[in-house]
């Protein structure tokens, strides 16, 4: 991306349907579990730039002992920093003859993290603090067994405000710091009332103690708990848990904008925010990893029955395309294709820009993340000039004009230049610089391949996608002026990205967005700004509104243009200011038809048209625009 986005998070679960001794018979480890959730985060590793969190849960252990662990960090290398750690607790219990590898349940009982169930996270932060204590997983305690709650999750709420007051009606004292914290008390006051109403319910049976405790655990319900209490939420969720009562499980949003992913045998079931992680990490083909579907509770007991459920009445399911195809790893079979779609999708503005002269036109990518798309434009390109070939030999048939020297020329034509001219730096990190040096270093984060291109040539360049165009002004358009083009074509394989994002993508400042600005621009330009003052009055008018009668006001400033018309601004607005080269830049976005052919299963688009997957995004777009006419800084939600 040529933008910095703080996005979604990460999260992993593990639960061993085996007892120890099996793992350590068949595997030589008394830590298998503690490894694959190690692996799992590690494969998602790009969702945790802001610290790392695991928390574990042990069945049967006795009464006094605890059974439910939690350890999180905010360190650098926060994921390497926990596990490292806890692996040399393990390393001294065993020098110290604490722990005896060949009896597992020596390890059970003095290893935290020998443990049935594991839950991990990694954070990326949208609101709330950055320290520790934001880090997932929540914890709620309590020496009642099923009121003990160990909580992470993939989301972002919109309805927290009323979540909250909700629950201050109920006698309750919420802190507002997250929406995490919310959905903790919100499901954690859900257990407690779950665990008295069953707990009466035994008042006249013969049962004291464990066996009490057991029994309330045995017909808690949290397929049902967790489907009645998500009925209230408003936002894009994946949200994992350990009760105390040994239950487990894992719940997704009712449209679908958070994904997640499971496989389960007769050993373990294994959860994971990307299918390609878990097929990686346990061998599997992707036909064995399922999704879970919109809306589905899935819950594993204490006694590992699999129980699963769902919200009825369920929306149209709205998936995340930005999570799905710019932010998850594209070494997943299906998101590879998608994305080699989304840069083939790409050829035909792209033949329109350079006028079909494939001998004074270069094509490359930047930044890395593009790289996939780009071989689907070279591979589209390529049939394109074989198709022009063919045609040209046909025609010469039938004209009785094939000859060899025709056939040579053809030939030896203009076929796809493709060359590498942005290598990024690696060795260079903008965060140790001051921030007045800060553009300085950013202007050189990457390196050019110089000699490729000549003066006449167009430099087409493929991006996933544009966001703010901070990077492409400060950064790559200065890197690129370098080779001395005769033209610049900056091709995003994504739409052009017009309103806020609320549902874990950290996009709600509308006046953020480079396609806003340029609307917004043009308006001015052409002494219609009024429009702008409108859409405020507009809002300010609904803001009072219950969210499923606000309406998208803000679609009328892009109204009156062409997606040509804001790309052409866009260009003029990205410019750097302080390069001599005066060649031409062009910028090309990607249409929101081709980036629903490429991916008829996922349209949740609502940040290319302003069309939300839930009432919520429309109260959050109606308060980032007031915020923006306001000059208000901060999140809209």
């Amino acid at each position: 991306m040529s933008d910095k986005l703080t996005h979604e998070c990460g999260i992993a679960l593990i639960r061993l349907l085996k007892p120890p001794e099996y793992f350590y018979e068949k595997y030589g480890t008394n830590l298998y579990g503690f490894q694959k959730l190690f692996l799992l985060m590690e494969k998602q590793h790009n969702r945790g730039q802001d610290g790392a969190g695991i928390g574990a849960m042990k069945l049967g252990v006795d009464v006094g002992k605890p059974f439910m662990f939690r350890e999180r960090s905010m360190e650098t290398n926060a994921l390497a920093t926990i596990f490292h750690e806890q692996l040399a607790r393990y390393d001294q219990m065993k020098a110290d003859g604490i722990i005896h590898p060949e009896f597992p349940k020596t390890v059970k009982n003095n290893f935290e993290y020998s443990a049935e169930m594991l839950l991990g996270h990694l954070r990326y932060g949208t609101s709330g603090g950055y320290g520790t204590s934001s880090c997932h997983p929540y914890f709620r305690r309590s020496n009642w067994p099923t009121k003990n709650l160990l909580l992470a999750g993939n989301f972002n709420m919109t309805n927290m405000e009323s979540l909250n007051l909700n629950m201050i009606g109920q006698g309750q004292h919420p802190i507002f710091d997250t929406d995490t914290q919310s959905i903790l008390e919100s499901i954690g006051n859900r257990l407690d009332q779950e665990h008295d109403r069953i707990w009466d319910s035994f008042s006249g049976e013969k049962l004291q103690g464990r066996d009490l405790a057991d029994a309330v655990g045995e017909a808690m319900d949290p397929v049902r708990i967790l489907t009645e209490v998500s009925g209230e939420w408003d936002g894009g969720y994946v949200i994992a848990g350990l009760i105390g009562n040994g239950d487990c499980f894992l719940m997704r949003d009712p449209a679908g904008i958070r994904p997640c992913f499971y496989f389960v045998n007769d050993e373990v079931a294994a959860f994971a925010s990307e299918r390609v992680a878990l097929m990686s990490i346990f061998e599997k083909d992707e036909d064995l990893i399922q999704e879970v579907q919109p809306g589905e509770v899935i819950c594993i007991k204490a006694n590992c029955d699999v129980l699963s459920g769902h919200q009825e009445d369920l929306p149209e399911t709205k998936s995340c395309t930005f999570e799905r195809i710019y932010f998850s790893r594209g070494n997943d079979p299906s998101i590879y294709k998608e994305r080699k779609t989304l840069g083939a999708a790409l050829k035909d503005q792209i033949l329109d820009a350079i006028a079909d002269d494939f001998d004074h036109s270069i094509f490359s990518y930047i930044p890395n993340t593009a790289e996939t798309a780009y071989y689907g434009l070279l591979e589209e390109l390529g049939h394109h000039r074989r198709e022009y070939v063919r045609d040209q030999i046909l025609q010469a048939q039938t004209e009785g004009n094939l000859t060899t020297e025709f056939m040579a020329e053809l030939f030896d034509g203009p076929w796809v230049r493709a060359e590498k001219i942005a290598n990024k730096d690696i060795k260079l990190r903008t965060f140790i610089t001051q921030e007045q040096n800060r553009t300085q270093l950013v202007s050189h984060i990457y390196d050019i391949t110089y000699g490729v291109v000549a003066p006449e040539d167009n430099l087409v360049c493929i991006d996933d996608s544009i966001v703010r165009g901070t990077t492409l002004r400060e950064s790559i358009l200065k890197i690129l002026s370098r080779t001395n083009p005769r033209k610049i074509i900056i091709a995003s394989t994504a739409p052009q990205i017009r309103y806020p994002d609320c549902y874990g993508i950290d996009m709600s400042v509308l006046g953020n967005f480079i396609a806003f600005q340029a609307a917004v621009a043009m308006l001015k330009d052409r002494g219609t700004e009024n429009v702008l003052q409108e859409v405020y009055q507009n809002c300010c008018a609904q803001a009072g509104n219950p969210p499923e009668k606000i309406i998208n006001h803000v679609s009328r400033i892009y109204s009156s243009f062409t997606a040509e018309d804001i790309s052409t601004k866009i260009a003029e607005l990205v410019r750097p200011s302080d390069v001599s080269w005066a060649g031409e830049i062009k910028l090309l976005y990607q249409t929101i038809e081709n980036l629903d052919s490429a991916l008829p299963d996922h349209n949740g688009m609502w940040y290319f048209t302003g069309e939300y997957p839930t009432p919520g995004g429309y109260v959050v777009l109606n308060k980032a625009y007031i915020n923006y006419y306001e000059n208000r800084l901060g999140r809209s939600y």
